[in-house]
């Protein structure tokens, strides 16, 4: 059936049909024939004489008529056309008369056209035996605007887009063949045909497929014609059906791009992989035709066996290794060295590289193998607690900073901690920067060793004797008047630093024999004080100190201790500084009986109201606030830490 929407949007233009084959007919040949002889007749005549131009027939009129004499050469290369001979009878259209339109020939005789007449002839013959939606068989002739002229006894147009399902790159090409096509619409007022070889096709398609369809099973193998290539694969002809072989079914090797494996025309056979009968789908594999490489896989390849591959592709997370066509295994980035920090795979392979691997894991129904590279080399860690004992000295350069502390690279890919608690026996470090640099050459002791974590633990401070084990108790004793400056101010006391990197801690209520709500209010950092050291605690590491005590008399000092040590007996009073029972954080030496009477300070102590607890009572209390701050802050710094490390 012919499809009418189709038909207009091929019509063919007057002008373009007459440029593209000429003045086929007169306009009006609807009475073509006839006894008496008269304009656009087509009648018998006898060609009577033959001379270099024209040729003289003989139609039965008063006056012969004239024929030019290149209407018998052919139109086409190639074309073989009889000469006119003397006597030969021919049949042509009588295109002017004597008198007719008031004009004759100039040799006074009528015009005639044999060409023109064979034309129409054959017009009619085809309109006699052609119709709409026939199938008709002819010679290409030429290409026109728009598409091709076909001869099937008269010519008619091909539009391009007709030439086939898929339009061919060059039209030209069908120039001397001989094809089938579907007659779409024929105009016999313009006398002009179209014709559609893509239709005809289509329908013979529609026929096949709908039988294949009936025929076509899972597994069968067949052949077929590559028509069309994407990027994701190509369409291959079974015969009335087209199928999808996707590049992934092309083989089981590593393609990038169809063209790698087939190209347009080829003649494949391809195994039918599934059938969509509602959808008129069918897909094809190429590669199943082989048994798959990964089949045995896990015997060919066992687990910890070196073998030899070819990088085929480099991707940020690692690089995937060709160990043969269809089996590819990935190294990834963190198992191709022990030591180096790499940063992209490529700073240690590249595509194409051949390198050896071992197998570390295989997952045959993923289809996946897990390649090492550093497996290959013995993993410098094993003799790392060998190479570098506890307590030894190593040297090494600071690779990078933290709040923590400081990675020492000790030697290539090796590097260990330098806990900022390791970094003074004295100073309270904040930042390692306060120490050390960045690219500096540094010597540390080793502390530990952990090679299941590969962890190497440094320290800067243990490279000299702790000064708290006797060098601050014999310099630093219990009632010593030492000078000191303010190097942090706090809501329960003042830092003064003693000497470089070590502080003792002036309580607030320490300051003055007044109460103080604010140490602000009485010292600013940088100032200079005299004070009394009234603890050392080596196991704490801390000096207890106080400025209103200065001047205080030894009486003062007994009474005040002995004022201590009733409240430390006191149930209910604060011990420790934290309310349990562990006992006073410092131990005061036990004074002696006194043996004079009160002194006047004493005495007034005696006369204070009882809510106000004597200055070392609440300097007891309140001093375990600073320590908890402090112990914070190197929890802090420790958890820290161990965040990053994990």
């Amino acid at each position: 059936m012919v499809n009418r929407n189709l038909i207009r949007e091929f019509d063919v233009s007057e002008e373009d049909w007459e440029a593209a084959i000429g003045d086929m007919a007169p306009d009006d040949i609807s009475w073509l024939g006839g006894e008496d002889i008269d304009v656009n007749q087509i009648v018998e005549g006898t060609i009577i004489r033959i001379d270099d131009e024209f040729v003289l027939v003989d139609v039965g009129y008063k006056s012969e008529g004239l024929i030019p004499k290149d209407e018998w050469e052919p139109e086409t290369e190639g074309e073989e056309i009889e000469p006119p001979e003397v006597g030969q009878k021919i049949r042509v259209l009588v295109e002017d008369v004597e008198d007719a339109q008031g004009r004759t020939d100039e040799r006074g005789m009528i015009v005639l056209s044999k060409n023109k007449a064979e034309k129409i002839e054959k017009w009619m013959k085809v309109m006699e035996t052609v119709h709409e939606g026939d199938v008709v068989s002819g010679e290409v002739t030429r290409k026109i605007k728009g598409g091709l002229l076909v001869d099937i006894g008269v010519n008619v147009f091909l539009p391009a887009s007709q030439v086939d399902i898929r339009r061919p790159h060059d039209i030209g090409e069908y120039i001397g063949k001989t094809i089938e096509c579907m007659v779409l619409k024929i105009d016999e007022a313009r006398r002009n045909i179209v014709v559609s070889r893509r239709s005809l096709i289509e329908n013979q398609r529609a026929e096949k497929k709908a039988e294949l369809l009936k025929t076509l099973e899972l597994n069968d193998r067949r052949t077929g014609i590559v028509k069309n290539i994407a990027d994701f694969g190509a369409f291959v002809d079974l015969g009335g059906i087209d199928g999808l072989l996707h590049i992934t079914d092309m083989s089981w090797g590593r393609i990038n791009h169809p063209s790698e494996m087939v190209k347009i025309d080829d003649e494949l056979e391809v195994v039918i992989l599934n059938i969509d009968y509602e959808k008129e789908k069918i897909a094809l594999g190429l590669k199943q035709k082989h048994a798959s490489p990964w089949e045995n896989v896990a015997s060919k390849y066992p687990v910890s066996e070196k073998v030899k591959g070819t990088v085929v592709n480099v991707m940020s997370y690692g690089a995937f290794v060709k160990l043969e066509d269809g089996i590819e295994g990935l190294v990834h980035i963190s198992e191709m060295s022990w030591t180096k920090r790499i940063s992209h795979p490529s700073e240690i392979v590249n595509i194409d590289d051949e390198i050896e691997v071992i197998v570390l894991r295989i997952d045959e129904q993923k289809q996946e193998i897990s390649l090492g590279m550093k497996q290959t080399q013995s993993n410098p860690w094993e003799k790392v607690a060998d190479k570098y004992p506890t307590g030894a000295m190593v040297n090494g350069k600071v690779r990078n900073l933290t709040n923590y502390g400081a990675f020492i690279e000790i030697e290539e890919g090796i590097d260990g901690l330098l806990h900022v608690s390791d970094m003074s026996w004295t100073r309270k470090i904040s930042h390692p920067s306060e120490v050390v640099e960045k690219g500096e050459e540094i010597e540390c002791k080793v502390l530990s060793v952990d090679q299941e974590r590969r962890r190497i633990a440094l320290g800067l401070k243990q490279l000299d004797e702790d000064p708290w084990s006797a060098d601050i108790p014999d310099r630093f004793q219990q009632g010593q008047l030492v000078t000191g400056k303010v190097t942090k101010i706090t809501n329960f006391g003042v830092f003064v630093g003693l000497e470089d990197g070590l502080e003792g801690l002036l309580h607030i209520s320490e300051l003055s024999d007044d109460k103080i709500e604010n140490p602000q209010d009485v010292v600013n950092v940088g100032d200079e004080l005299e004070v009394k050291i009234l603890r050392v605690d080596t196991e704490d590491r801390k000096i207890g100190l106080s400025r209103k005590r200065v001047e205080w008399a030894e009486e003062d000092e007994i009474r005040a201790a002995e004022e201590e040590a009733a409240a430390r007996e006191a149930p209910g009073d604060l011990k420790g500084g934290m309310g349990d029972d562990s006992g006073p954080l410092f131990k005061m030496a036990e004074p002696e009986p006194a043996v004079e009477e009160a002194s006047p300070k004493e005495e007034a102590a005696e006369e204070k109201p009882a809510e106000e607890k004597p200055a070392e009572e609440v300097s007891e209390a309140e001093e375990p606030a600073a320590e908890a701050e402090v112990a914070s802050e190197e929890v802090a710094s420790e958890e820290e830490a161990a965040k990053s490390e994990a």
